[in-house]
């Protein structure tokens, strides 16, 4: 199960990779169908820039350590979804990285994952819909998590540089096509999230699916004027 699994994931390598370049547009578009004139997106904006302020102090062996530890852990996560069992999680003493090891080959998607998936947020996710399903939600709740998103973000900036091991392994070409819409898409997603929970998330799709189809026909209808 594990070696099939792995390669279907490589045969959707590159249409994927393909799929969110042409999706790029769509989840730029996707940002002016939000209502941030809305007390939950204050809140969450609020969580968002307390998170750079709070960076500021935070001591910054800790920051590293977490860093590592949380990029290792993403690792782990998509390890474990594809079926293969983790045997460790190292960080080294001087900050200086960390690894994951795991049974069986892997696959591309365990490799990428740390620079485009929230790890901590999406758990901060299904935390929060618990919660919500028990007792009322508040404002705070969505300033938790902005600052997550702010997390997110400084945290997939700091480690997409020339000295990153994991990204020549699935080439800097697969980067540069996946990489900036899979972000914009996750931060989509938990924008969804912020007003309409885990339905928002699939009305987010949705959008996308619905703004890549219609940039689709008025790049056909251009094509086909041109020629």
């Amino acid at each position: 199960m594990k070696l099939l699994l792995n390669r279907f994931i490589e045969l959707l390598k590159w249409p994927v990779a393909l799929y969110m370049l042409v999706s790029l547009p769509a989840c730029i578009q996707s940002l002016s169908y939000f209502n941030f004139a809305n007390l939950k997106y204050l809140a969450l904006f609020g969580g968002f820039f307390f998170f750079f302020v709070a960076r500021g102090f935070m001591d910054s062996g800790m920051k590293t350590t977490m860093e590592i530890l949380a990029h290792e852990m993403t690792h782990a996560f998509f390890a474990l979804l594809t079926f293969h069992k983790v045997t460790g999680i190292r960080v080294a003493p001087d900050d200086s990285g960390g690894n994951m090891s795991f049974e069986g080959e892997g696959n591309w998607l365990i490799i990428i994952a740390p620079y485009f998936f929230p790890l901590f947020g999406f758990f901060y996710m299904i935390a929060f819909s618990i919660y919500t399903n028990m007792a009322p939600s508040n404002l705070l709740l969505n300033g938790i998590l902005g600052y997550f998103i702010g997390y997110h973000l400084d945290t997939v900036g700091s480690q997409i540089h020339d000295k990153q091991t994991d990204l020549p392994k699935v080439s800097y070409l697969f980067c540069v096509l996946f990489l900036p819409a899979a972000n914009m898409f996750m931060v989509g997603s938990m924008l969804a999230f912020n007003t309409r929970g885990w339905d928002g998330v699939i009305k987010y799709n949705e959008l996308i699916g619905y703004l890549n189809a219609k940039n689709f026909d008025l790049v056909s209808a251009f094509l086909g004027n041109l020629f």
